[in-house]
């Protein structure tokens, strides 16, 4: 077996006081919607990113994997000014005319991609955004990403900080997650199992990802769930279900309290349900 399918899924939840037994309020649950909603849209630029390093042959030399990203990015995004230093990328994205859309993102920013290894087994790549932005979100920070295409997982541990372009909330985080394509493929979206780890406004969030499934151009994941411990030392379980082709249902838990909103297109339109 791989080396990522072997690797740990255990929730990494940080310690905390005893739990909140209060009855979670509509705010608090609007709270955690919004916050776990701008980290996904967050984790999902940054893995959208990711995607344009993935098109090069196994088993080369990382200068020559390198070239072939290169190359890929420049046929993708002839919007890219696009530069190569032995196996390290720097890419600009809006520097030139043209397309700037990779999987439903429309990339402004800067990046930068580090081939360290390409081996038959294993292939390792460092990942560093400077703005790099949707629109929606901007991010900043660096990803350490382990693939292993035999078995089709990727393993990605991060440092980034992110802020919401529309209200300014900002967010600093950790994560540690293995990503799977989604049964369509990686041009439809990924599985996401891990856990990751903010801080924001109001305080620390810690989240546990099970099974969640994201498709690209979703503000939330269409299915799997998230295990989220608050500022306010209170668990909240969010259950994601699709509803239709931009709709996907948010069920907000804890204890015997629970609401449900829908979520529509890129995020700016949620609605809780009566």
């Amino acid at each position: 077996m791989k080396k990522l399918a072997t690797l740990g899924l255990g929730l990494v939840l940080t310690a905390c006081p005893k739990e909140n037994s209060t009855p979670m309020t509509g705010s608090e649950a609007s709270e955690a919607l919004t916050e776990s909603n701008t980290a996904s849209q967050a984790a999902a630029l940054q893995s959208s990113s990711i995607e344009i390093s993935t098109n090069f042959t196994i088993g080369k030399a990382v200068k020559d994997a390198a070239g072939e990203i290169k190359a890929f990015v420049a046929a993708e995004l002839p919007c890219a000014e696009v530069t190569l230093a032995d196996s390290t990328l720097t890419v600009k994205y809006g520097a030139k005319p043209g397309n700037c859309t990779f999987h439903g993102h429309t990339f402004s920013g800067s990046h930068s991609i580090h081939v360290s290894k390409n081996e038959d087994n294993e292939v390792l790549v460092d990942h560093t955004w400077t703005d790099l932005s949707n629109g929606i979100v901007k991010v900043n920070g660096t990803a350490h990403v382990t693939w292993d295409f035999s078995e089709k997982f990727r393993h990605v541990v991060y440092d980034t900080t992110w802020t919401r372009i529309s209200t300014g909330k900002t967010g600093r985080g950790t994560g540690d997650v293995t990503q799977k394509p989604l049964e369509g493929g990686l041009a439809e979206g990924i599985q996401i199992d891990g856990s990751r780890t903010w801080e924001g406004a109001s305080g620390k969030w810690d989240l546990s990802i099970q099974g969640v499934q994201v498709r690209w151009e979703d503000a939330v994941p269409q299915a799997g769930q998230y295990v989220l411990a608050t500022p306010k030392n209170r668990s909240i379980t969010l259950g994601f279900k699709r509803i239709d082709g931009s709709t996907i249902e948010v069920d907000l838990s804890s204890g015997d309290k629970s609401f449900k909103f829908d979520v529509k297109g890129q995020g700016s339109d949620v609605a809780e349900k009566s």
